[in-house]
């Protein structure tokens, strides 16, 4: 999977400014590459757990429709555990289409990983991430 670093930036912005709370957002893009953020707001203002806005939702899948990309992800924050999916993680991840993006903020540097999860298997995903001059996204 291939990621902006452009968007990677923007996701750690998010989630930093959004702490103590986990962050969240969609990925847009194309089959395995990344090529827009769009943020989203964390219905739950938890610090571990986290829930979209339905409108927002539906302003994400017509704005990535727009724009002519798809939505191939979702991401969230973990403010202070690892990057990969807890067990409530896994149990809501009902679409297997699309890649789930961890961001984790336990240590200094943050940790963000990809992984695709289908009816309770996680398989992690090797994440590639691209500077602009080198990515056609």
């Amino acid at each position: 999977m291939k990621i902006k670093r452009e968007i990677v930036e923007q996701i750690v912005a998010q989630a930093l400014r959004e702490l103590p709370n986990e962050s969240c957002g969609y990925l847009f893009g194309k089959k395995n590459a990344v090529s827009a953020n769009y943020p989203m707001t964390n219905a739950d203002h938890s610090p571990e757990h986290f829930s979209f806005v339905p409108q927002e939702q539906f302003a994400a899948i017509k704005e990535a429709r727009k724009q002519h990309l798809e939505v191939v992800g979702s991401w969230h924050s973990h403010p202070s555990s690892p990057s990969r999916p807890s067990e409530e993680d896994i149990r809501l991840a009902y679409d297997p289409n699309i890649i789930y993006f961890i961001l984790s903020l336990e240590a200094k540097e943050p940790v963000l990983n990809a992984f695709r999860i289908d009816n309770g298997h996680v398989e992690k995903l090797a994440l590639e991430i691209m500077d602009q001059e080198e990515s056609d996204l």
